[in-house]
């Protein structure tokens, strides 16, 4: 039996001027799905796949009762009345259709339970194979069959061949050339389609981590990147092809069809039934798979979209990337977060609302009308504006609405005394940092003999942090067991000209120590030299004061 094949171009899968009318009874296949929607759809699937789990399925009541009882998926024993219940409406549906077969019973009680038997009907079948697949490979990331382009290619230039020879094409061959063209056709184009859609799933979100980046990143650059060369070198080759084979093909699908009638003599001789014939036996199939791979009337070709979409792909991991590296700056997303808040508000009743509107962003209801209160008067924060107390009011406010006052304006304040100081507090500042800046230097050899002063130790531990930041930056580009992603990790203070190199050595100890305690770093040695010292390729942060 031919199946329905997806059709793959931008036009729908008939001609625009016969598509189905509000009235036609076309719309109404459209119930079929209705079952999977439905309060009881578990029940309902469960007893579609019975019907589907055998060929022209022609079963009672009983026969249903009986196999449910074997499936998990029902819930609870099923009971006669409940599978008549669903069996009826699924008829009404168009789903199972009422089987005409006769009935053969020994007794009146056979024949009441046998009496109303059921059967699958085309259409009911096909939304029941569409939803097991819909269920079982929804998530997944399905791999493009690059490989049958390559067979594409490969079987359109044998049947233009076989065209082009003195007395025309065998019609068997011809016709078992064309159904294999286009199953293999059909299956890379609908992988293309299933690859791209996962992609676009995973690159919508915004809370990947850098295992899940790396892996797509990879996926993007490799894959894809050959999914798409494959693409670019296949249909040049392709549409030219076609271009060749495009004046025969009239007469190639007659041979064909007189050849091979198929179901088409019953769709001559009784005009109520519509034959769907097999893919490539119409014109229109080959249109499709022309639009596939030739820009026709300007629309664009699914190759042209192709590239767009593995474009657009490759902005959104730019994205997600510019994203990583400003968490890693501290401007952490916070969207999963927000989404278990959303979450938690979407199940909460209203008062539990309100509380978790408090606890989430500490928004407590007015109570002041928007005026500080008393700083020597602090009010708890579970009192009411009702019963607290009042805040004294300005009358500009009270009859205004304005908090701007009348009147001369007030002198400009005079800040040189407040400036003096912080200008005599960041001199202060730089002479320590200086000073300390020396004291490095002058013990850079024998940490471990001296005790450092607090600004010196101070300082230390920047160069030292910055480093360490520089060092795991390293890791994150070049992954390294040890955890350096370099053998050698700097960070530099171009003001003080002063130079951290940390250097890994395996059961090397290095205790620093100064006036507020003492802190060891192992497998690490710490060395202080003078800033000129730094190599073009060292990894290398300045640290600012």
């Amino acid at each position: 039996m031919d199946h329905p094949v997806p059709h793959h171009s931008d036009e729908p899968p008939y001609p625009a001027a016969s598509l189905p009318s509000a009235g036609d009874g076309a719309w109404q296949r459209l119930a079929a799905y209705s079952y999977l929607s439905a309060p009881e759809r578990f029940e309902y699937v469960a007893v579609m796949r019975v019907f589907c789990s055998t060929l022209l399925a022609d079963l009672a009541v009983p026969d249903v009762v009986a196999r449910l009882a074997r499936d998990a998926a029902w819930n609870g024993q099923p009971s006669a009345e409940v599978v008549t219940a669903r069996l009826e409406q699924l008829v009404k549906w168009g789903n199972l259709l009422r089987s005409s077969h006769t009935v053969k019973a020994t007794s009146i009680a056979e024949y009441q339970r046998s009496r109303a038997r059921y059967q699958l009907s085309k259409l009911g079948e096909q939304v029941q194979r569409d939803a097991e697949e819909v269920l079982a490979n929804a998530d997944a990331a399905r791999e493009v069959s690059s490989e049958l382009l390559a067979l594409v290619d490969r079987g359109l230039q044998e049947i233009a061949t076989a065209v082009s020879r003195p007395g025309g094409a065998d019609a068997q061959e011809a016709l078992e050339k064309v159904s294999t063209l286009f199953v293999q056709f059909a299956e890379f184009a609908d992988s293309v389609r299933d690859f791209y859609a996962y992609l676009g799933q995973v690159l919508a979100r915004y809370d990947l981590d850098g295992a899940e980046y790396q892996g797509f990143k990879e996926l993007l650059l490799d894959y894809v990147e050959a999914i798409t060369e494959e693409v670019s070198f296949r249909s040049p080759r392709i549409a030219a092809t076609l271009g060749r084979l495009w004046p025969d093909l009239e007469g190639l699908l007659k041979l064909i069809g007189a050849h091979a009638t198929g179901l088409g003599s019953l769709g001559e001789g009784l005009p109520e039934i519509r034959v769907q014939r097999s893919r490539g036996r119409e014109l229109a199939d080959w249109e499709a798979l022309r639009d596939w791979f030739v820009d026709t009337n300007g629309r664009g070709s699914q190759v042209d979209q192709l590239r767009d979409a593995t474009l657009r792909a490759l902005q959104s991991l730019l994205a997600n990337a510019k994203r990583m590296l400003r968490s890693a700056a501290g401007e952490m997303s916070r969207r999963r977060d927000l989404l278990r808040l959303a979450a938690w508000f979407d199940a909460a009743d209203p008062e539990e609302a309100h509380d978790l509107a408090v606890a989430a962003f500490g928004l407590y209801s007015a109570r002041h009308l928007g005026l500080a209160p008393d700083p020597d008067g602090t009010v708890p924060a579970y009192v009411s504006w009702w019963s607290g107390p009042t805040v004294e009011v300005p009358v500009a406010l009270r009859e205004r609405g304005s908090r701007a006052p009348r009147g001369r304006a007030a002198a400009v304040e005079d800040h040189s005394e407040q400036k003096a100081r912080l200008l005599s507090a960041a001199r202060e500042q730089a002479t320590a940092r200086r000073e300390a800046a020396d004291e490095l230097r002058s013990v850079a050899d024998r940490f471990s003999q001296v005790r450092l002063s607090a600004p010196a130790m101070a300082l230390l531990l920047e160069l030292l942090t910055a480093a360490l930041g520089n060092s795991m930056l390293q890791w994150a580009e070049e992954p390294a067991p040890h955890g350096f992603g370099l053998q050698d990790a700097h960070a530099v203070e171009a003001e003080l000209d002063l130079r951290l190199t940390l250097r890994r050595v395996p059961g090397r100890t290095t205790v620093l120590r100064s006036v507020d305690g003492d802190l060891a770093v192992d497998d690490v040695e710490i060395g202080i030299t003078a800033a000129e010292g730094t190599g073009p390729g060292s990894a290398v942060q300045e640290v600012s004061a």
